[in-house]
């Protein structure tokens, strides 16, 4: 059977605490996962009951987030923007990560396997 898995980018240009980070990261994965629950549930179910492997990787700025969401586009990988609701560390609509998948892990790591671990 194939690997599957999710990747999380935090951007590490905002200076979010650690609970922040944690917090974003949540909310892309649970997000991600969602969206891939309701438009491929066959994916999300060999994600689910082969552990839900997850990664967080760190991505330096809105710049390159914006190159990987084009790659994403045209290789139909889900995902799903976090955008801050601004009650704590940042404005209202700041971008402070990414999920992205569940998806086949080697199609994942095409466009995020250059990427360091946060």
């Amino acid at each position: 059977m194939e690997e599957y898995k999710q990747v999380i980018l935090i951007r590490t240009d905002l200076k979010m605490g650690t609970g922040k980070k944690c917090a974003q990261s949540c909310h892309a994965s649970v997000s991600a996962a969602d969206l891939v629950r309701r438009k491929n549930k066959l994916v999300w179910k060999h994600w689910i009951n082969s552990g839900q492997k997850k990664v967080v990787l760190k991505i330096d700025n809105l710049i390159f987030l914006n190159e990987i969401l084009n790659k994403l586009d045209k290789k139909e990988i889900p995902y799903f923007l976090v955008k801050d609701a601004g009650l704590t560390q940042l404005p209202s609509g700041t971008t402070t990560a990414l999920g992205i998948g569940p998806a086949r892990s080697k199609d994942i790591d095409d466009i995020t396997g250059d990427l360091k671990l946060l």
